[in-house]
């Protein structure tokens, strides 16, 4: 091999179009084993993943290369092979060799192609290093650490997304960790459907994924999420099904009743003007004592029926079978926030301030039902929403909602049963920036998740996705001359991901780093399991806690 300079020439530009190019590799790289050396790392020419820079007259692009082919031809009866890789423009490099994304300027067929090395790949991401928010190492270069751009991630909402095993946990843990500790006022609320991120160990005590006294851990039902903080709309989600011929009757009739109820607390209180969602008390048995009368309403000695009589029979089934039901006593049975008052001290546990100051909430979904987890999200982020809406410094303190399994209450199909909860979560979406809240989601399915959120996110953290219909959607989420760099999320390693978007200088693929310690999210080991498992099943313990809806 020719002696190495500091830019090795690899290739030869074939070809040029605007969301790709071609370039043929060097007759020198063309080998079994195309090594070349350059700032002492040793590397494969033009390895897939890798990034290179083309060179004509003014013009310094940079691309990253995401396929290679081969192929033969015969001259004078010998055959020769020419080898070809495809590109993706990144950005340029201006002539003090700083970086800028997009390209403004394409060269012609000729151009020349020449590897990157660890010093040019610094300069490049050089601006972002001074945030100091390490999240993993360049899959083509292990050596390099790779920062994002915290303001643009959690400032313009971002997405996981990746398949079931890709290492999404993974994942929010490691980010998580090193927000923490790179920025050690920042506030998250974590929703954890499955209790991965804290747990009780055999003795009762609560691990975590995440530093002792940096995480205050909320289980949905201590943390008691009273029905009267909830919204008109998330009133109607939990109570009235909008499929029904009378549902319309119904909403009509509940706005009436919550109004004259919560007129009748603001007096009470001395608040002055109230509107059907201002969060205050109300009886819900006196609710329901109002639709039952009205449903029962008979006139001149039972000779006449009311006007609504009969119109309430299924809403009051729904609601009382809601009622009697254990699972939803946290949320309609409040013992601790039973009173207007109780209030400010629900939000300061909830945003982690106070006797409860902490960098991440993380909220235990695990043991409520399924049904309801939607409702409990959406006021979750509601009153995450609210709480900076009216905060005079939420610009010195913005807040960050991370939605675990999004595309499970946050869908993409309209006038679903969860359309309250979508359109309270796509409202932060659209106007959270503005006063300092920002959301995270993560999803294994972004197909099934709503465009509106999808939409607004500026960074993607993409891990494995082999799902053809999954693969074509996030390709549509990315700019055009991203969109080839797709194709290579078949192929990711557990915890591996590409990052698109505007908290990466350029399209990049990151090994992240392995959370310390880890989530309660590893597979089951049927293996290991299946050949020293438990001799004996405690089928009486598993009853018990069925019925109790105690989640172990």
């Amino acid at each position: 091999m020719a002696e190495q300079q500091p830019s090795i020439l690899i290739g030869t530009l074939t070809e040029v179009r605007g969301d790709g190019m071609e370039a043929r590799v060097v007759e020198e790289f063309s080998t079994e084993t195309p090594l070349l050396t350059i700032d002492n790392e040793q590397m494969l020419a033009a390895n897939i993943g890798s990034y290179v820079v083309i060179r004509q007259a003014n013009i310094a692009v940079l691309a990253m290369v995401f396929k290679m082919r081969e192929t033969d031809r015969f001259e004078q009866g010998k055959r020769i092979s020419d080898r070809f890789f495809s590109l993706i423009p990144v950005g340029e490099l201006k002539e003090d060799e700083t970086f800028i994304r997009g390209v403004r300027h394409y060269p012609t067929p000729g151009a020349k192609v020449y590897a990157v090395g660890l010093a040019e790949i610094n300069a490049i991401f050089s601006q972002f290093r001074s945030y100091e928010f390490f999240i993993g190492q360049l899959s083509a270069h292990k050596d390099y650490h790779l920062s994002l751009d915290p303001r643009a991630l959690f400032g313009r909402h971002f997405a996981i997304v990746g398949q079931t095993g890709s290492g999404k946990s993974w994942a929010v843990t490691s980010i998580i960790q090193h927000t923490i500790k790179a920025m050690p006022k920042s506030n998250l609320i974590l929703l954890d459907l499955h209790g991965e991120y804290c747990w009780k160990d055999d003795a009762g005590k609560i691990q975590s994924a995440f530093p002792e006294g940096t995480v205050n851990y909320v289980e949905a039902t201590e943390l008691e999420m009273p029905y009267w903080m909830m919204t008109y709309a998330e009133l109607i989600d939990l109570f009235i099904d909008r499929s029904e011929s009378g549902a319309s009757i119904q909403m009509a009739f509940m706005r009436e009743v919550l109004q004259q109820l919560k007129r009748e607390t603001a007096k009470e209180i001395g608040l002055g003007v109230v509107s059907v969602d201002t969060p205050i008390y109300f009886s819900l048995a006196e609710m329901y004592r109002q639709f039952k009368n009205a449903n029962e309403e008979r006139k001149e000695f039972g000779k006449v029926t009311g006007a609504l009589f009969g119109q309430f029979d299924e809403f009051l089934v729904r609601m009382q079978s809601r009622f009697n039901d254990v699972r939803y006593d946290f949320l309609l049975k409040p013992k601790k926030r039973n009173s207007s008052a109780t209030m400010a001290d629900l939000l300061r546990e909830f945003v982690g301030v106070g006797a409860y100051n902490s960098n991440v909430t993380v909220i235990d979904l695990s043991s409520i039902p399924t049904d309801v987890r939607p409702a409990v999200c959406a006021q979750v982020g509601r009153l995450a929403f609210e709480f900076n809406y009216w905060n005079p410094k939420r610009r010195e303190f913005p807040i960050t909602l991370i939605c675990e399994e999004a595309h499970a209450y946050i869908p993409r199909e309209k006038h679903s049963q969860y359309e309250g909860t979508k359109r309270q979560m796509e409202r932060i979406a659209k106007e959270g920036r503005k006063y300092g809240v920002s959301i995270g989601v993560v999803s294994q399915r972004p197909t099934e998740l709503s465009e509106t959120m999808l939409a607004q996110c500026s960074s993607f953290i993409c891990l494995r996705t082999t799902n053809p219909d999954d693969q074509d959607y996030i390709r549509g989420l990315v700019p055009e001359a991203e969109g080839d760099l797709v194709d290579i999320l078949a192929s990711l390693g557990r915890g591996e991901a590409l990052i698109l978007g505007e908290a990466a200088p350029l399209p990049t693929r990151v090994q992240i780093y392995k959370p310390d310690p880890e989530p309660k999210s590893n597979d089951v080991d049927y293996f290991t399991s299946w050949r020293e498992g438990v001799d004996e099943i405690d089928v009486d313990e598993i009853v018990h806690l069925w019925r109790t809806q105690t989640h172990k």
